[in-house]
């Protein structure tokens, strides 16, 4: 059974370009309910640990460096079916391959400067969402 809650960022791109309105709005009218939130600036050594599945591959410097190069906002949310239905809803990783109305399509530059991050699976959004908050945060 799919979980209720799904775990996402926004990128430092698209918070510097001022589009996190605009983005959280998307995110409420989609019917998502944010249960925690907050602005932090990732350190590179907590870029790393974030990201620590991805070490060794060839992508892991430059997105540890991006995701510790200005503030993020993170969320905990929650909406029947949440990691499936909000990868869905932001978007191919890809912006020139995202759907259109997407939030990828409409504030992500690259595929590295995608706007927004989330989940992939029910585990590692339990996973990122308690990086960031604790058991308390979250409820």
């Amino acid at each position: 059974m799919a979980g209720t809650i799904t775990f996402t960022m926004i990128k430092p791109s698209a918070f510097a370009a001022g589009f996190t309105g605009k983005i959280l709005s998307m995110i409420e009218e989609g019917g998502y309910k944010i249960k925690a939130m907050k602005k932090i600036r990732l350190t590179k050594e907590m870029a790393g640990h974030f990201y620590e599945m991805h070490l060794g591959k060839p992508f892991y410097e430059e997105l540890t460096s991006f995701m510790s190069s200005g503030p993020i906002v993170a969320a905990v949310l929650e909406k029947e079916n949440a990691v499936d239905s909000f990868r869905q809803f932001i978007g191919a990783t890809d912006p020139a391959k995202a759907a259109e109305g997407t939030i990828r399509k409409l504030y992500g530059k690259n595929l590295g400067e995608n706007a927004i991050h989330g989940s992939d699976s029910d585990e590692s959004a339990e996973r990122e969402a308690s990086f960031f908050f604790s058991f308390t945060e979250q409820n």
